[in-house]
């Protein structure tokens, strides 16, 4: 078992429930991990034994392109695609953060968390 992981994949997208969030767009950061077989990868020195970090970052450009009210949907839609388009992955995790969120406060970022396994 193994583990590849994508970070800081910085994009800028219209996420939120407020008008002016979906109008004016902001700053997000998503981290995915995904969890594999890679001892055959590690042999091989084949991409298609692997997990392709491109297509993973490829799958998180084009999701966040699509606007949604809830960074929990957006997660849900990118830890779907990399399960039905990576068959190598066992388990993944997706964190999406908004960058400077507007609450009224001094706050860096806020984050949803989703993971997932593969159901044999």
């Amino acid at each position: 078992m193994g583990k590849v992981k994508v970070e800081n994949i910085r994009v800028y997208a219209h996420h939120g429930c407020l008008k002016e969030e979906t109008a004016i767009g902001s700053e997000y950061r998503v981290d995915i991990s995904v969890d594999a077989d890679l001892a055959t990868a590690s042999v091989s020195d084949r991409l298609s034994d692997t997990v392709d970090y491109v297509h993973i970052n490829h799958i998180v450009k084009e999701e966040m392109k699509i606007p949604s009210k809830l960074l929990e949907h957006v997660g849900h839609r990118i830890i779907t695609r990399i399960f039905n388009e990576i068959p190598v992955v066992d388990a993944a995790q997706v964190w999406v953060s908004k960058i400077n969120p507007p609450i009224g406060g001094d706050v860096e970022k806020v984050t949803v968390v989703l993971e997932k396994k593969r159901i044999a």
